[in-house]
């Protein structure tokens, strides 16, 4: 009974199902007239028929084929802009496919629903009628959710080739904008200021839109005051904070810091510190006043962030002009300029950064607002002629009031090769910033303002930040103040490990600060890149076939400032090493010039990979380039390569230094350079001998000054005849020896009876002088002093005689 009972509910259940299905199609013969549960008055929502759907899906996977075909072809910002409307009508089409299929898959799973859950395993099963219904619907279900499935992709293809039209779009503007434009002189450049054109007007009137309606969300009535008085707390900030922070700032490193250059160095970075800070906490501020009731779209959350970064930087730009310039405390500014010339200067800082804050937040603007080449060429002249001009004429303005010293008989500021080459440097870039604009080119000399920005900002940093390490170096490791002294103590040092370890710190310090400022000017941190610059232009002589072959203009330019930059790095480091560090270690000049030709043959290899690197050159490819080298190796280049490991060998091994006293081959004299590929070998008449180092290291060689010997031997023997008082003799030599100034009392000289022959007797005199090199002209001057004192005593040398003079260093047997 039970069984009959659930039997005649399902039955009971399907019958209503039926009925209700019935009732609807009488009620509502169309279904496209079905009306929507939601809303009484909502328009009904027409019903398509699954198998009509699936065609529809497909043909609209045909169409989006269609359109990624053409993307590939397309040519012009016209063409773009009708494949992706073609993109936004498809995406559209998808969507209302979505919604009229959506509702049917929740009809039939609420007949599910009604059909409830299968029996369970063990349980009484359904009858065939009940199993054939949820089947049905299953089925039908599966395939309503496999064509949603398929509607969903072709959205999210269509919203993907949706971003990828922009960003055609926005690379065949980036294009466009590297040919030559009209120039400034042009009334076509200054037209933006008359007349935009209508789409021009279309898109700033929306971004403007948008910016008002977050400005009146701040000033609504109960909101104006606290607008108005964040406002005045971020002006005040800006000012007042600003002044307030610098002046804290200058009372610590005045009455905290030691009365040493650090005070100066560390009251510069506090000035710039304090713009910075001060400026940002502004810009904060300024935020919570304007937007702290809006809800930021997309366009203006980026114009919040674009003039974020913007107004930082200008801050940063008038700090570090004051820091440097330090008009109010001349005498502790850091640069060598002169009083006259840095008042000249002062002006234009602040000039420049309030300028390029206005200029740079309007580019920003037109790149935000997707305005069109004209108005974008406009926004981007105004700022590189804005900057051009404030430099160039800061530039003829410090060298007008230059020449009035010089003209007055006052000299002008001492200047390094350096300072004179960032000057010309920046000079030229001035010069070709305005030669662009006046041809047309926008983009170049947009690029050159911007690079010309990013540099000086980079190189002002890294200037201030240089003298702070030294100073604060030079400060910790002082005898003379507390640091030093408890260093010193705690370590057990005296005051010569202090100044090397202000050495090695201050070097190491100037030489990081060195990269990353490498780093940063090769990265491009402000304005346009050489990578979007080169990869324009590229696109205009036929980036692919040049890509085709592997030829990168961006990375060749890469390499070659990269190799500059390297090579400047190498030598500075170089030059520090030889004057600064290995003096302070006390290291003698043998060994420093042979770590210092180590240190650069290894730099000089370093800089050649990096270069392979940044041209983009894998090793795998270099594959046939060693088969090359070892064939040749095996042919002509075999010396130069035994030469060149040879080299090596003596500069890591130092069986011979430079300073060394050798004989070799019957070459004698003083090695004055150890070369990667020869050996130069000075002798006694000033010439000079050029050995391969594959000799020094294959043949026998005498080296009279290895062991740090300082003492030379000076022996003569000398020949009497048998009927000659030997101890007269002894005497007499000995008597010549200690005479002269030459010969050292310790080791004392001395006489040995060498040999006894039929023709006559052998006495060898030995003496020691302080140096291997005056051994053969003391000699002279001891034969030329024995043989009058033997003539003198009437003793006569026998015939034929031996003179023999040796060098070798103290301490062996004699």
């Amino acid at each position: 009974m039970r069984r009959l009972s659930i039997g005649a509910c399902r039955i009971a259940s399907i019958a209503l199902l039926q009925l209700a299905a019935v009732a609807s199609a009488s009620a509502f013969p169309s279904a496209a007239s079905a009306p929507d549960v939601s809303t009484v008055d909502a328009a009904p929502v027409p019903a398509i028929s699954l198998s009509d759907a699936v065609v529809q899906l497909e043909q609209m996977q045909v169409e989006q084929d269609r359109i990624k075909q053409q993307t590939s072809t397309v040519t012009s910002g016209k063409a773009l802009d009708a494949l992706d409307d073609a993109t936004q009508q498809l995406s559209t089409d998808v969507g209302k496919l979505q919604s009229e299929l959506v509702p049917q898959r929740a009809r039939l799973q609420a007949q599910l629903d009604v059909l409830g859950p299968p029996p369970a395993a063990g349980a009484a099963p359904e009858t065939p009628a009940v199993a054939q219904q949820r089947e049905i619907l299953n089925a039908r279900k599966t395939r309503i959710d496999a064509a949603l499935k398929q509607a969903a992709d072709q959205k999210t293809n269509l919203a993907n080739l949706s971003d990828q039209f922009a960003k055609l779009h926005r690379s065949l503007l980036k294009n466009e904008l590297v040919f030559r434009s009209g120039s400034i002189f042009g009334a076509r450049f200054w037209l933006p200021l008359f007349r935009l054109p209508p789409e021009d007007e279309r898109r700033l009137g929306a971004f403007g839109a948008e910016l008002r309606a977050m400005l009146q969300s701040s000033w609504v009535p109960g909101q104006r005051t606290i607008t108005v008085l964040l406002l005045i707390a971020a002006f005040a900030i800006w000012l007042g904070g600003r002044r307030l922070v610098e002046h804290a700032l200058a009372w610590l490193c005045l009455n905290r810091l030691p009365a040493t250059r650090l005070r100066r160095s560390a009251l510069a970075l506090s000035t710039a510190i304090s713009t910075l800070l001060a400026t940002a906490f502004a810009v904060q501020v300024l935020y919570l006043a304007l937007a702290r009731h809006s809800e930021l779209t997309p366009a203006m959350a980026d114009l919040w962030d674009q003039f974020g970064k913007l107004a930082v930087t200008c801050a940063l730009i008038a700090g570090l002009g004051r820091a440097l310039l330090c008009t109010n405390r001349p005498s502790w500014r850091l640069p060598a300029l002169a009083d006259s010339v840095a008042l000249a200067m002062k002006p234009f800082v602040g000039v420049l950064a309030a300028l390029l804050l206005l200029s740079g937040a309007l580019e920003s603007v037109n790149r935000i607002a997707d305005t069109s080449l004209s108005v974008t060429l406009f926004g981007r002249g105004i700022v590189s002629l804005v900057v051009a001009l404030t430099v160039g004429t800061s530039l003829l303005r410090s060298n007008r009031v230059r020449s009035a010293l010089a003209a007055a008989g006052e000299s002008p500021e001492r200047r390094s090769t350096l300072a004179g080459l960032i000057h010309a440097g920046v000079t030229l870039a001035t010069a070709a910033a305005l030669i662009a604009l006046a041809v047309g080119y926008i983009t170049v000399a947009r690029f050159i303002t911007y690079e010309l920005v990013w540099f000086e900002i980079v190189l002002c940093s890294v200037y201030v930040l240089t003298q702070l390490t030294r100073d604060a170096s030079q400060s910790l490791f002082s005898a003379s103040l507390p640091t030093g002294r408890q260093i010193r103590h705690l370590f057990a040092l005296d005051d010569r490990h202090l100044a090397q370890a202000h050495t090695v710190v201050s070097g190491l310090g100037t030489s990081l600060l060195t990269v990353v400022a490498a780093i940063a000017l090769l990265m491009g941190g402000f304005g346009t890149t050489p990578d979007d610059l080169l990869g324009s232009v590229l696109a205009m002589i036929g980036g692919q076939k040049l890509q085709s072959l592997n030829i990168m203009p961006e990375r060749i330019m890469n390499a070659a400032i990269g190799f500059a930059i390297g090579f400047y790095l190498l030598r500075s480091v170089r030059r520090w090493l030889d004057d600064e560090f290995m003096p302070a270690l006390g290291m003698d000049t043998g060994m420093r010039l042979s770590l210092i030709t180590l240190f650069t043959n290894v730099g000089y290899v370093l800089l050649v990979l990096m270069m392979l690197g940044l041209l983009g050159v894998r090793w795998s490819n270099l594959a046939w380039i060693v088969s090359a080298l070892s064939v040749g190796i095996g042919f002509g280049l075999q010396e130069i390569v035994k030469n060149f490991i040879s080299g090596l060998i003596l500069l890591t091994e130092r069986p011979v230094k430079v300073g060394d006293m050798i004989s070799i081959a019957g070459v004698e004299g003083d090695i004055r350079r150890i070369n990667v590929r020869a050996t130069e070998i000075q002798l006694g008449d000033r010439s000079t001998v050029i050995v391969p180092n594959s000799q020094l290291i294959s043949q026998n060689l005498r080296n009279v000054t290895m062991g740090n010997s300082t003492q030379g031997v000076a022996t003569l023997v000398l020949t009497f005849p048998l009927n000659t008082d030997p101890e007269q003799v002894r005497d007499l030599l000995l008597d010549a020896y200690r005479e002269h100034p030459e010969i050292l009392e310790k080791p004392a000289p001395s006489v040995t009876f060498s040999q006894l022959m039929p023709d006559g007797i052998t006495l060898s005199v030995t003496g020691y002088v302080s140096s291997p090199r005056i051994a053969g002209s003391t000699k002279s001057d001891l034969l030329f002093g024995i043989l009058k004192q033997l003539r003198a005593a009437g003793v006569m040398l026998s015939s034929p005689h031996r003179l023999v003079v040796q060098n070798m260093p103290p301490g062996e047997p004699y």
